[in-house]
Parts: C-alpha cells; structure tokens; sequence
C-alpha cells in the first residue's frame, strides 16, 4: 500500500490499486448514473414528436422535462439523511427502481398528464441516484484514489449532454418516442439485480430525526430555482412569473443557510464552507456549471437552425465534443495527483475558454472538420476540469463528512448549469431576432459564443483561488512537517 497524501497535496507514490469491492461498486453505479444523466437531455429531441403523437401544444410537452427537473432537485437534499438513515447501498437499490418503475410508466403513458407525472417519478429516483453512488464511492476509496474514482463520476456528467441528443434521436427515429424509456427498464432491472448482488451490505445507523422544516425550505427553494430558470430557457425572456418564483426561492435558500448553521441537526452541514479549500472547489464547481454546461446548448441548435440537419445528423455532430471530454477526463486523474486539483482545473479552465474562440466566427458554411477540431479540444478542457475539483473538495473533508458535501456539490453544478442555460437560451433569441438569412443567423450563434467565453472566462477566477488556496495549504503541511 503506498502512502496516503497529505491533504491538499500532490500524490507522489505509486497509486493505490482499486479493491475488487471498489472496481464492483463503479461498475454497478456507473449503470444508474448513465441512466440518470442521459434521461436529463435524451428527452429533448423527441418533444416534436411527443408533441405531434398527443396533440398537445409543445408549450405542453416541454413540462416533460421541466417536471423531470424539479422532482430531481427536490430529492437531492434529503439524500445525505436517508443515505445514512435507510443505508446507501439500500436508498441507491431503492432509487434506481423507482426511476425503472418511472421509465416504464413513462412508456406507457397515453397522455401528456400522465406522462409529466410519470417523468416527476422518474426524475425523483433519478435526482438521488448520483448524490447516494458517489456517497458509496467515497466511503469505499482510499483519498489516494479520490481522482481516480472522481473521473469515473466525471464521464456522466460529461457525456449526457452531448451523446443524449444523438442517443435520443436514433431511438426516437427508428422505433418511436416511447423507445428512450422502454431501454431504461431493461438496463434498469439489470443494474438492480448487480446493486443488489455487489454492492456493500449497509442497514444504515441512526441518522436523527428528519429536518422537516430544513428539507421544506430547501426542496421549496431548489425547486423554485429550476423552475424559475427553466421557464425563463423555455420563453427565452424573464417574465414577472418567473423572476417572483426565483426571489421566492433565493429567500427560502437564505433562510436555510442561516437556519442549518443554528440547529444542532441540520438536513445539510453548511459549516463545510468554513473550510477555504471546500468553500473554493465548490465555488469552482458552480462557475464551471455556468460557463461549460450551460454552453452546450448552442452547438445542437446552430447545426439544426443554421445547417438545417435533423436530430441523428447533428448528435452525430457533437460526437467529436464527447470524446475530446472522455479522452480528457482520464488523464485528469492523473494529473490531479501529479499537480494538484487546482493547477489541473485551472488548465482545463484555460483551454476551454482559449477552445471557444473559433466559435466567435461561425459562418452559414464553417468547415465541418473544423468544427470537429474545435469541438475536441473544448471537450477536453470539460473533461479536463471537472474531476480536480471534485477531488480537491472529496480529499479536504474527514470521511463522515461526505454525505453532507456529495448533494451540496451536485446542487451547485445543477444550478450552475441551469443558469447558463437560461442566460444563453435569452441572449440567442435576442441576437436570432429579426435575423432570416443562415449567414445572419449564424452570426448570432458567434455573437451568443462571445457571452460563453466571458463566462468561460470568469470561470477561471475561483480555479486559480482553488490553485492558490491549495498551495498555501500545501505550504502550510510541510512546514508543519519540518517543525515535528
């Protein structure tokens, strides 16, 4: 076994093989995750088709998503308690069923409101799905692990945006709208029945009683936050609706920050943020959210507004995307240990912003082979980012205190992510507006991509003090260690 790294520091010893306990666990919930990230976006290409099939308005069918959304974020903060009260291994088997039973309501569905309450199910099993596998990751690793196993939760993350649509579009043409939840049931039971078999037994310990009105604040203003940003992507303009749903729920938000840092048993610690190098890296996780999710919105649309493909054709587009941020993301690991979480991030950073500036000259007939490049190399910096900073905020904290950072660090991205969505999702219908020609139209994607890269941009700012926070804590250890 080779030492365990000081916190904050680089790894400089040989690296920890995975147990087989640990390699059956990633395995196992890479299953759920998959299925959790990929159902967040495959939706989105059949709504035309979901739309046509019930004779519903789209205004309607957009509720599918909307309601996955908000039954996602409203689950998410109750996972670190029921985790520790019902047993992980246990809430995660119980999860990945509910969403398998949701999948399968969806498919049946004959109605859009039978469909939008069958997506809410799914979306409440889906939402705890991640929060709770990489509780059980985390508890499994030696920290020497930490980046290894981060980039393992990195690849869903960072591939359902951009192989959904494609995934989606192949289903949804070849055998029909209800196809993209028929294929969760199979791979669903399955993960089940290997969850059941493999992962660690757990009856779970004594949690205390539920903060009620912690999870009610929370929930309330989680779900007021993706509503309210949600309605806001789906109208491209912010109405007095929506911008009174965000205050509301900034409020609730407010009042549990302050109320969970005076109860002795709060649903979630927010006492985490004392620690600079958590506070940093959580930070960190939310302006990627903004920055790098938020921006991937564009792509899809430019090729099918300004290009006119259809939905196989421009999934088949965003490819090069995902295997720049595949082929990234496992040499972050390693670079992590080498360098640093910070360093590696704020080189992700780095490249993903320096990688959007061919985007800024989009044109009605930009080179598809240049595209590809371009795509490549920004999902590299993706890919390249997301892994230290989740390893750099897993490794500062002592093991019990990673049910509480685990939902905390998923809302963060969530959120970040769905306001870059709504942000950019404005700025290109303004800049679309009264614009009919492909030359023009393509100009307004460019013009959109200057808004990413100032996002980009910005996002650099709380890697570099995550890339400062770590040295000075680095520095910190091995003086401590001379004076021993």
């Amino acid at each position: 076994m080779s030492a365990v790294p000081t916190q904050g520091t680089a790894q400089s010893t040989v690296p920890v093989p995975f147990s087989p306990a640990l390699r059956r666990a990633i395995g196992v919930i890479m299953i759920g995750a998959s299925l959790s990230f990929l159902d967040s976006t495959v939706v989105n290409v059949a709504l035309d088709t979901v739309a046509a099939d019930l004779a519903v308005p789209l205004t309607e069918v957009q509720w599918t998503v909307t309601a996955y959304l908000l039954a996602f974020a409203a689950v998410i903060p109750v996972t670190a308690w029921a985790a520790q009260r019902l047993g992980a291994a246990r809430l995660y088997l119980v999860s990945l069923l509910v969403f398998t039973l949701g999948s399968a309501c969806c498919a049946l569905s004959d109605s859009i409101g039978q469909l939008v309450a069958s997506r809410a199910l799914q979306g409440l099993g889906g939402g705890a799905i991640m929060p709770v596998g990489t509780i059980i990751w985390t508890r499994m690793a030696d920290r020497s692990q930490m980046a290894r196993v981060m980039s393992m939760v990195g690849i869903p993350i960072v591939l359902a945006p951009m192989i959904g649509p494609l995934i989606g579009g192949l289903l949804v043409k070849g055998a029909g709208w209800q196809s993209i939840f028929w294929i969760n049931i199979p791979l669903g039971l399955v993960g089940a029945v290997l969850a059941r078999l493999l992962l660690p037994r757990d009856d779970g310990s004594e949690a205390g009683p539920l903060d009620v009105p912690g999870l009610v604040l929370a929930a309330g203003g989680l779900v007021g936050l993706t509503y309210g940003l949600a309605d806001i992507g789906t109208r491209a303009e912010a109405t007095a609706r929506s911008i009174a749903v965000l205050v509301t729920a900034v409020v609730f938000l407010v009042l549990f920050v302050v109320r969970s840092l005076r109860v002795p048993h709060p649903l979630l610690d927010m006492r985490l943020y004392a620690n600079r190098l958590f506070s940093a890296a959580a930070l960190t996780m939310f302006s990627l959210g903004v920055a790098l999710f938020g921006g991937m919105i564009l792509l899809p649309l430019y090729f099918q507004i300004v290009r006119g493909e259809d939905v196989v054709s421009t999934g088949l587009l965003l490819v090069p995307s995902g295997v720049g941020a595949l082929a990234a993301n496992r040499l972050a690991a390693p670079l992590t240990d080498k360098l640093g979480g910070g360093t590696t991030a704020l080189l992700g950073g780095l490249i993903a912003a320096v990688c959007t500036i061919p985007f800024l000259f989009l044109t009605a007939g930009t080179s598809y082979p240049l595209l590809a490049l371009a795509m490549a190399t920004r999902g590299a910096g993706i890919g390249l980012s997301l892994t230290p900073v989740m390893t750099s905020a897993y490794r500062t904290l002592p093991a019990q205190k990673i049910k509480d950072a685990t939902p905390q660090l998923n809302v963060l991205q969530r959120v970040g992510g769905s306001i870059g969505t709504a942000v950019l999702t404005i700025v290109l219908s303004h800049q679309l507006a009264g614009r009919t020609r492909p030359s023009g139209r393509a100009q307004a994607f460019g013009d959109t991509f200057g808004w990413v890269i100032v996002a980009a941009v910005l996002a650099i700012v709380p890697t570099i003090l995550l890339f400062v926070t770590e040295r000075a804590q680095r520095a910190a250890s091995t003086a401590h260690e001379k004076h021993s």
